[in-house]
């Protein structure tokens, strides 16, 4: 099968969507089929076309959101290179700039269209809004969700229950849907392929000690992540843990790093709280290494991916109690509030192996989200919409 990825996010860039769409592409590379990437550029001026690697980059234009940027929904010479590609299915990854450019060549050379929807953009209205005119911007992002996912898409992929629900009650949306958990390298976190050497480096490095009991966050910083709640609950975990020393490691980047940094100070707990920074993703699975458990306080994941690199990791995750976790994980990973975080962490500290109980039901986990378990549920979805756009375009011509 011929295979045409879209996506707003790619390589080198990190984050959910970028990881997820890149372990597509190698899943299903394994498994023998062709696929295309097309993207986006950090040149405003060019695009350019990797014929080994198979990737088209477009050029892109920054936008205020974080680290992302859009396209032009239209380049003729674009076209004439995909065109050469002869798809048999496009699959979009966004439903902005190169997503709408997905849907133009979709219809201009007629190829059915598969899109996953991978972020819950009414969480992310803030960035543009800067708190003005939210209810609108919110009203306009169903909206134009709803355009996507049924008037353009043949099927919708979505990664959990949370969004499934979320379009089938709130969004209206009666088009073909379907739920697959994204996909990970999960071996890739395997104490067995982890140089202990390299951990114990970034240990050094950070002033983590034995004594340490680290609790780890992965991701972006910013306001949807509400890391402000976990650098109270930290405060807390100190002022009543003076037997044992509670350190948070975050790992990642974003607009709101340098207030975390301000708060965690004027918190008094910057002794006990690591900032990394950004990590390559090529040496993201040491960092888990360093900690026992996987934090994250935020409301506003498809999936969380983070939490099952943790799992994978052997850590215990404690999430939330939302929806994105609360369908995948054991009730006892879940928290409601400050105070029962703070209950669980120092049971797990204290008492860990009770919480081994909850290891085969998270391999369980784990194992629903390899890549290649995705790669391949991705594939019957789109052979069935192959099969179904060339039986409607059977029927529409012996109409004619």
């Amino acid at each position: 099968m011929r295979i045409g990825l879209f996506t707003d996010s790619y390589a080198p860039y990190i984050n959910g969507v970028s990881t997820s769409v890149e372990n597509l592409r190698n899943a299903l590379i394994k498994l023998g089929h062709t696929v295309y990437v097309v993207t986006l550029n950090d040149s405003l001026l060019k695009h350019t076309y990797d014929d080994n690697e198979k990737i088209l980059r477009m050029p892109g234009i920054p936008t205020r959101i974080y680290n992302y940027r859009l396209s032009n929904i239209y380049s003729m010479s674009a076209l004439k290179i995909i065109k050469k590609w002869d798809l048999d299915i496009i699959h979009s990854h966004t439903e902005f700039g190169i997503g709408i450019f997905a849907r133009i060549v979709a219809k201009k050379y007629k190829i059915p269209l598969v899109h996953t929807y991978h972020t819950l953009y009414e969480d992310y209205t803030h960035y543009i809004t800067h708190g003005h005119f939210n209810n609108t911007s919110k009203k306009l992002v169903k909206k134009l969700t709803k355009i996507y996912c049924e008037k353009t898409a043949e099927h919708t992929i979505v990664p959990t229950d949370k969004i499934y629900n979320l379009f089938k009650e709130k969004y209206n949306i009666t088009k073909n849907i379907s739920v697959i958990p994204t996909g990970i390298n999960v071996s890739k976190f395997f104490k067995e392929n982890i140089s202990m050497e390299e951990v114990e480096k970034i240990k050094k490095r950070y002033n983590i000690n034995k004594k340490d009991f680290v609790i780890l966050f992965v991701g972006r910083l910013a306001q949807e992540k509400n890391i402000e709640f976990l650098l109270e609950c930290q405060k807390k975990l100190i002022e009543t843990s003076k037997k044992k020393s509670f350190k948070l490691l975050i790992v990642g980047d974003g607009p709101d790093k340098e207030k975390y940094i301000d708060k965690a100070k004027k918190l008094g707990i910057s002794k006990n709280v690591i900032f990394t920074g950004s990590i390559p993703q090529d040496s993201i699975q040491y960092y888990y290494h360093c900690a026992k458990i996987f934090a994250t306080a935020s409301t506003t994941e498809t999936q969380g991916l983070t939490v099952i690199e943790a799992i994978a990791s052997n850590l215990i995750p404690l999430c939330i109690n939302d929806l994105a976790f609360i369908k995948i994980l054991p009730k006892d990973c879940i928290f409601n509030n400050e105070e029962d975080y703070i209950e669980k962490v120092k049971r797990i500290e204290k008492y860990r192996f009770l919480y081994n109980k909850c290891g085969k039901e998270l391999k369980e986990v784990m194992n629903k989200y390899s890549y290649n378990t995705y790669a391949k549920n991705v594939l019957e979805i789109y052979e069935m919409v192959i099969s179904n756009y060339k039986e409607k375009k059977e029927i529409k011509a012996s109409e004619n």
